[in-house]
């Protein structure tokens, strides 16, 4: 017979049964992980996906695959990773890209603040103006000046509508009173290609992609986006520097899961790409590449978000850029 301190022992037993397995965090990888680049292969996301995967397949002890699913301005990889499995095993890098689509496209496939959960925020880039060697311009005021002799003449590339360097060049183009011609490409490494090619004259490139392209003189640098000269291309002269007033255009990227994901997953991801990305070795090369590490948690990351969420509304409205569909 059942008795009161029977069923007390009884449901005390079945507790530790119920809670005395492994936490999501020590269970946690049980399978390899997928670490989607939003972006194409080549380009600066996915190097850091590639140099960091490789360290945290090493630490977690599980193989990390980088898979490439471009297009839409990067909303086809994000989509894959918010409407993946909440378990930590598929990752996005993430980039400054997002918040700005939020404001941009008319209908999102997923919501970047619900679906997406912050794991790490890795740091940013700059940006450099990049022409091709035979454009008549070697400053920045020669451009501003070729560009207003010829209204919509003078075009640029970029890796989509409503990426960074579409939106950087907007405002460029506003603040500088010049109309460019917009041509967008699939992804940087492709509009880099036309660039050098010389089939478009003008590019905002990642400096981390843009520099060796410059080092190799197959295009011109014109600035680059910082408040202070890039220490890969010292020579080149700030934006601001070469006359475009309180010209600012960062780059950041960080790690994202999947909305839902375990908060015990979310941290232990955290502390091993922090760990990863505080490794000195690791450090040289994304220095190397431009990239300045500052490390986030998963809270200051979100908070990003949210303030470029607003900060790019509120741009997209001043530059009179209509929504896509």
């Amino acid at each position: 017979m059942w008795t009161l301190r029977g069923i007390g022992t009884a449901l005390s037993g079945i507790a530790f049964v119920l809670f005395s397995g492994p936490s999501p965090a020590q269970s946690y990888p049980t399978k390899p992980i997928k670490f989607v680049n939003a972006f194409s292969p080549g380009g600066s996301s996915d190097t850091l996906a590639r140099i960091i995967g490789q360290h945290l397949a090493e630490r977690l002890g599980q193989p990390v695959l980088v898979e490439s699913r471009t297009g839409a301005g990067g909303n086809i990889g994000a989509d894959s990773v918010a409407k993946s499995a909440p378990d930590g095993h598929t990752l996005l890098m993430g980039t400054a890209t997002f918040p700005v689509a939020v404001n941009l496209y008319r209908k999102m496939s997923f919501d970047l603040v619900k679906d997406l959960a912050p794991v790490t925020l890795i740091g940013g880039t700059t940006m450099l103006l990049v022409v091709h060697p035979n454009l008549p311009a070697r400053t920045v005021a020669e451009l501003v000046a070729l560009a207003k002799a010829k209204p919509g003449d003078v075009a640029y590339a970029t890796a989509g509508l409503g990426t960074l360097n579409h939106l950087y060049m907007e405002l460029f183009g506003a603040q500088m009173s010049v109309a460019l011609r917009h041509i967008p490409y699939r992804s940087n490494p492709l509009a880099m290609n036309d660039v050098v090619a010389g089939h478009v004259p003008v590019f905002l490139d990642f400096i981390t992609t843009g520099a060796p392209q410059v080092r190799a003189g197959k295009v011109r640098a014109l600035a680059t986006t910082g408040l202070t000269r890039s220490a890969l291309l010292p020579e080149v002269p700030t934006m601001i520097e070469a006359g475009v007033p309180n010209y600012e255009a960062l780059a950041w990227f960080g790690v994202f899961a999947s909305g839902g994901t375990p908060r015990a997953v979310i941290n232990r991801l955290h502390t091993e790409i922090a760990a990863i990305l505080a490794m000195p070795s690791v450090r040289e090369k994304l220095n190397a590449l431009g990239v300045d590490i500052t490390i986030g948690d998963p809270d200051q990351l979100a908070a990003l978000v949210k303030a470029d969420i607003e900060k790019w509304r509120l741009v997209i409205q001043k530059a009179g850029i209509e929504k896509v569909d």
